[in-house]
């Protein structure tokens, strides 16, 4: 079991969360390079996906930390992961970076892995002339009204924020490759708050960015909480006072206060848990009915649930 290392800025401040070391049950479960993890709240379930040659790509958890069951079909390289239930049911959205003949695409799967929509098309790398042509789409997040959210690309040519409609067409889309406002150098991770605004993961500028969801327009960014180590995860606590940040390369998961309506201010980190040395924390998703967050690792191999105090 890593160790878990708690700081705090705040003197006298107690820690925020524990791990719970009997998560899951079977960690030798996990074979491969732990890239993304998804909560299904509503059913207590958690997905993880994996990349490695001959593993399961998906493998899936109860909440408890028992494994359930694997699938594997048309998943080539799994980025990101997202969870989207609806009064009919439930369904999991990844994001597949391969280069082969699955890869740059975005795909939805019931919870039992069989194939239900591709956006994209499979195997073609695209430039940002066109919306549905992915580069190495990275994370995805679908409100409950079934408007998505994609951040394009984990590195190749599209640099973009891309709102679809719950019927996949565009709403809009924002970004090119750059650093200036609205700009993007590998944005990684994205989710929505309560108050209508997109957070964007800007890796690369060490940053992250905020867009109105309904309008696309820049609403402000944050840099000086991460002048260490870029955002590699983005995702709010079930409440909505903390914004966590998964940072990669400092083995870290930062969190921040989330600001109310209005202005996005500066970044305040209120606080910080520090992982074990080349854990690598990639993407991480929270439970919104228990507030239970898991961290997908890649260094470590393994994702760790960690339970709030």
């Amino acid at each position: 079991v890593l160790k878990a290392e708690y700081f705090s800025p705040w003197r006298g401040e107690q820690q925020m969360y524990k791990l719970d070391i009997g998560w899951p049950k079977t960690p030798e479960i996990f074979t491969g390079q732990t890239y993304c993890v998804a909560v299904d709240s509503l059913h207590g379930l958690v997905y993880v996906g994996q990349r490695g040659d001959n593993v399961p790509k998906v493998l899936v958890f109860s909440e408890e930390g028992y494994f359930l069951h694997a699938w594997n079909d048309t998943v080539e390289m799994p980025h990101g992961i997202f969870v989207w239930n609806t009064a009919t049911g439930s369904s999991v959205w990844i994001t597949d970076v391969g280069t082969g003949k699955y890869g740059h695409t975005v795909k939805q799967y019931s919870p039992v892995g069989k194939l239900m929509q591709v956006l994209g098309t499979p195997g073609n790398a695209g430039s940002s002339l066109i919306p549905l042509q992915f580069d190495q789409p990275a994370e995805i997040f679908v409100e409950e009204t079934g408007e998505i959210y994609v951040v394009d690309g984990d590195g190749g040519m599209n640099n973009r924020l891309l709102k679809l409609s719950d019927d996949y067409k565009e709403m809009w889309l924002t970004g090119t490759n750059g650093s200036g406002i609205g700009q993007f150098q590998i944005p990684h991770s994205v989710t929505v708050d309560a108050f209508g605004r997109v957070w964007v993961a800007d890796r690369g500028n060490k940053r992250i960015q905020v867009f109105d969801k309904v309008t696309g327009e820049w609403l402000g960014s944050w840099s000086d909480c991460l002048s260490e180590d870029g955002p590699y995860s983005v995702r709010f606590t079930a409440d909505y006072k903390y914004l966590l940040v998964a940072q990669l390369n400092i083995n870290r998961l930062a969190i921040l206060a989330a600001p109310p309506v209005g202005s996005i201010g500066d970044c305040v980190m209120v606080h910080s848990v520090q992982l074990a040395d080349e854990t690598k924390p990639h993407l991480v998703d929270v439970d919104m009915r228990t507030g239970a967050v898991y961290v997908a690792e890649i260094g470590a191999q393994q994702v760790q649930k960690y339970v709030p105090l």
